[in-house]
């Protein structure tokens, strides 16, 4: 994909011209720029769900929907789906792990051998219980595959490794390896909590350990049914520490069990013994919980078609980032110009191109601007289980999440486009514009479980996370380089704001593409469906 010449790049005004909606207007780079620029400005201190900042966004969000003449499809016939929101703030002071034996008790330090966050959902905040290995702490039929067979862990704490067997399809694994989904099986299974331990290839390839401490002064979040219930509810279980390298081999040394034999197994894809560690670990971490709103943004473009206007095509991206932290010395508002004003600008110009083009799709167009992404796809979460159209009647959602517009990108990444005829939507769209589709370059980072389409996948709903790829139509630009500078220095940090060399030309281009996407999916014969035998439409059909 590197390969391609730099003077492909002047067929692009030509293909760019001919979308798959006749007589469409043209992608407005100038329109991007200002959508970025108000959503990243200091004054909306980082648009963390709850805040005023946020809500400008929204109603922002909201005046331009209105301005082009979408649908409102929010709550009481306005644009906001309004819901609650269980915000925990813990303290560093209060954290606490120490392994308790016989022979005495033994602390942690907190931030170099261990790691917790407070939950905000209903949860026991400190306790001990005696602990037991489980492997990866993973159940799937499918792939079968049993961490739990023959092994009681009732009134106990499991220990897991994080992350899954390396010989899992990649992003099955991502699905079953999540924290969300251990804790679940770990409470079916009777567990009183889990202890999750970092692996070698986690340290090396995923997240290093240190950098957890950058979300210590960030509040965790959960929403709420109109009851008031959590929606991430563990009532029994104990608050879930992470062990560094250091942190778990001191553990196990405790144990009196060699932790590298069990690296060396699970990197040789070997199975993993159940071993009672003949310890108890006392950890929690106080919390200050509180309640509070925030909204998705919704708007509609109808279909034509008498019988496919009763099917939607979703488009969404998340407006929310990581907010202002009043402790973090310096500049500390993390403006999240790229994750994700950029791609909410996207979807807003879309929607600006169809409400102009004079042409309606078959199918209805959703565009959801969506809250609580960094708090653990809440919005989207909370969408996809209280839809604001008919249940069932979403048939694709296409997901923009931080495309990286600062090159000349001359390929793209849907995430999650293998599992699902979503996959030929895609290429023919690139097509038109000379672009290719590139795989997933970076499975292990788990992708397709961290952005908001994973939402409408629980729901049983084809779905991808479009990203620009690893190509450049620049020869000088060197894509990868630009992509690991980005995760290495703006990722998350405040100065991923408008300061960054943003290409609107390239803006407008991934723009057009997501244009032609749209029009695809909404005009073709057929819904989009799962692919025979895939895991996700086998675990998730409705």
């Amino acid at each position: 994909m590197r390969g391609y010449r730099f003077a492909l790049f002047a067929g692009l005004a030509v293909a760019a011209s001919a979308p798959s909606f006749a007589g469409a207007p043209q992608a407005n780079k100038d329109a991007i720029k200002a959508h970025i620029a108000f959503l990243a400005d200091d004054l909306l201190e980082g648009r963390a769900p709850g805040t005023p900042g946020y809500d400008i966004a929204a109603n922002y969000v909201a005046a331009q929907f209105a301005q082009y003449g979408l649908t409102p499809k929010g709550d009481q016939g306005s644009y906001l789906q309004h819901f609650g929101l269980r915000s925990a703030r813990g303290t560093v002071e209060s954290a606490s792990f120490e392994l308790e034996s016989a022979a005495g008790a033994e602390k942690f330090a907190y931030g170099t051998e261990f790691m917790i966050f407070p939950r905000a959902g209903d949860a026991v905040d400190s306790g001990s219980a005696s602990l037991i290995f489980v492997g990866y702490g993973i159940r799937d039929k499918q792939l079968q595959y049993d961490d739990y067979s023959g092994v009681d862990v009732k009134g106990k704490i499991v220990v897991v490794l994080r992350g899954y067997p390396s010989k899992f399809p990649s992003e099955a694994g991502a699905h079953l390896s999540s924290g969300l989904e251990k804790r679940k099986l770990a409470q079916q299974m009777g567990a009183l909590g889990m202890i999750t331990l970092w692996t070698p290839q986690i340290e090396e390839k995923v997240l290093p350990f240190a950098k957890l401490k950058q979300y210590a002064m960030q509040p965790t979040m959960t929403w709420l049914d109109p009851a008031g219930k959590p929606f991430d509810n563990f009532p029994s279980m104990l608050n879930d520490p992470q062990l560094s390298l250091k942190g778990a081999k001191k553990l196990f040394a405790r144990a009196g069990v060699n932790l590298d034999d069990i690296y060396a197994k699970a990197a040789a894809n070997q199975p993993l013994p159940h071993k009672d560690l003949k310890l108890s670990a006392r950890f929690g971490m106080s919390a200050a919980r509180s309640d509070i709103r925030s909204s998705n943004v919704v708007g509609m473009i109808p279909g034509s078609d008498p019988q496919l206007k009763n099917e939607y095509v979703v488009f969404s991206a998340h407006l929310d980032h990581l907010g202002k932290v009043p402790e973090k010395e310096g500049d500390n508002i993390y403006n999240g110009a790229m994750d994700n004003a950029s791609g909410v600008a996207t979807m807003l110009e879309m929607a600006r191109m169809f409400s102009q083009s004079g042409v309606k799709p078959k199918r209805s167009l959703l565009f959801i601007a969506l809250t609580g992404e960094e708090r653990g796809l809440l919005g989207s979460s909370y969408y996809a289980s209280n839809p604001t159209v008919p249940a069932g009647t979403i048939v694709a959602d296409v997901n923009l999440d931080m495309p990286l517009l600062t090159y000349d990108f001359s390929s793209v990444v849907p995430i999650g486009a293998e599992h699902s005829s979503l996959k030929d939507n895609v290429a023919r769209a690139t097509r038109q514009l000379g672009l290719t589709v590139q795989p997933d370059p970076e499975p292990e980072q788990t992708v397709f479980v961290r952005s908001d389409h994973y939402s409408f996948v629980k729901e049983g709903v084809p779905s991808i996370s479009l990203d620009t790829g690893r190509s450049s139509f620049n020869k000088s630009e060197d894509a990868n380089k630009v992509w690991d500078d980005f995760l290495e220095h703006h990722y998350h940090q405040p100065n991923d704001d408008m300061q960054q060399p943003f290409n609107f030309t390239a803006a407008a281009r991934f723009a057009q593409l997501n244009y032609n996407i749209a029009a695809d999916i909404a005009n073709a014969k057929s819904r989009p469906t799962w692919n025979k035998g895939d895991f996700f439409g086998n675990l998730f059909k409705k």
